[in-house]
C-alpha cells in the first residue's frame, strides 16, 4: 500500500481557546501538546489539524479569503483530506507522533470568536483532533506520513477433538472473518492470528499471556464456556484479566436464552487485560453469530474509554 503523506502549510498558537491562532516558523510538542497553546494539557484534543483543501472549499462559501489558524487550526495540512481518518490512526514526521482522537467537535457558536467573525465554522466537521504520542519539532513545510490504525486480533480455539482433528475448527474461522467484515465496515484494518489448543488450562494461560505481551488489541477464545469438567476458559480467563465487564455477557445470555434455555449455561466471560479486550465465546458457530453481533455493538466505545478518549 502506496504511503500517504500530506505537508505542513501552517503552524499556528493561541494563547486562549475559541480564538484565532497566528502562525508560526515551529512549533515544539511535548506529552502534554504544543508548548505555549491554550489546547496543551492532559487530555485527548491537544492539537488540531485541517486542511487547506477544506479552508480553500469554504472559502467559496464565505466569500473570501480565510487566513491559516483562522479557524483555530494548530496544523494546516495540505494534500491529504484529513477529515477522512478515524481515531487510533497516526501522523508522523520525524520523532513527532500524533495520534487522532476525534473527527470534528461542537461548535461554541456566539461564544466563540471564530464564528462571530466568520459566521460560521469549518472545524465542527472537516477538522480532526490528536494528542502526543511522541514529541518533538515540527516545521513549516515538515512532511507528516499517515499511518491508519490496524486492529489486531488472536483468535484462540479450545477444543480436545479440533487439535486432535477429529473434526474440523469452524468457530474460530468464523470469528475471523466475522471480525475482518465488521472492521472493514468501520473503514478500519484488521488482521488476525488464530490458533487451536486442547481444552487444558496451562495451555490457555499460555496462549494468553503470549497475546498480552504481544499487545493484540483483542483476544478471543471460543469453546470450552460450559459446565463440564474439561471447560476451563472461563476461571482461567477470570484468572488472567485485570477487570472483569459482566453486563455484556449476562445480556447475551438471557437475550438468548429466552429463546433457547440451554444458551443460560454459558459461563462466558469478557474483561480487559492491559489495554486488550478479552472475550471468550462458546464453540458453537450460531453463538459465534450471536455473541459478535453484540459484542460489536459496544467494541468502538470499549477502546475509546480503554484509552482514554471522551466520546460523550
Amino acid at each position: 500500500m502506496q504511503e500517504k503523506v500530506c505537508s505542513i502549510e501552517s503552524l499556528n498558537i493561541s494563547e486562549q481557546k475559541g480564538t484565532i491562532k497566528t502562525p508560526r516558523k515551529e512549533i515544539v510538542l511535548n506529552e502534554l501538546g504544543i508548548e505555549g497553546d491554550a489546547h496543551a494539557g492532559k487530555w485527548h484534543r491537544q492539537v488540531s489539524l485541517l486542511a487547506a483543501e477544506s479552508i480553500t472549499g469554504f472559502e467559496g462559501k464565505l466569500g473570501r479569503k480565510i487566513n491559516h489558524g483562522e479557524f483555530a487550526e494548530n496544523i494546516t495540512t495540505l494534500g491529504f483530506p484529513v477529515h477522512k481518518t478515524r481515531p487510533f490512526d497516526r501522523f508522523v514526521s520525524g520523532d513527532v507522533e500524533l495520534e487522532v482522537t476525534q473527527i470534528g467537535k461542537k461548535c461554541h457558536g456566539d461564544n466563540c470568536e471564530i464564528f462571530q467573525l466568520t459566521g460560521s465554522c469549518i472545524m465542527p466537521t472537516e477538522g480532526i483532533f490528536c494528542r502526543v504520542i511522541k514529541g518533538g519539532k515540527l516545521k513549516e513545510n515538515d512532511e507528516l506520513s499517515y499511518i491508519p490504525k490496524t486492529f489486531r486480533i488472536k483468535v484462540i480455539t479450545l477444543s480436545d477433538r479440533a487439535f486432535e482433528g477429529i473434526y474440523k475448527d469452524k468457530s474460530g474461522p468464523l470469528i475471523e472473518k466475522l471480525s475482518k467484515d465488521w472492521f472493514l465496515s468501520q473503514n478500519y484494518l484488521c488482521e488476525t492470528n488464530r490458533t487451536v489448543i486442547p481444552d487444558e488450562t496451562e495451555l490457555l494461560e499460555i496462549e494468553l499471556q503470549k497475546a498480552a505481551e504481544e499487545n493484540y488489541d483483542i483476544i478471543y477464545t471460543t469453546g470450552s464456556t460450559g459446565i463440564g469438567p474439561r471447560d476451563v476458559a472461563p476461571i482461567t480467563i477470570s484468572k488472567f484479566i485485570d477487570i472483569e465487564i459482566p453486563g455484556i455477557m449476562d445480556m447475551i445470555r438471557l437475550k438468548y436464552g429466552a429463546e433457547k434455555p440451554s444458551a443460560l449455561l454459558s459461563r462466558s466471560i469478557a474483561g480487559v487485560k492491559n489495554k486488550t479486550l478479552v472475550f471468550s465465546l462458546p464453540g458453537s458457530t450460531k453463538a459465534v453469530h450471536e455473541y459478535l453481533s453484540e459484542i460489536h455493538k459496544i467494541l468502538m466505545h470499549s477502546f475509546l474509554m480503554l484509552h482514554s478518549i471522551d466520546s460523550h
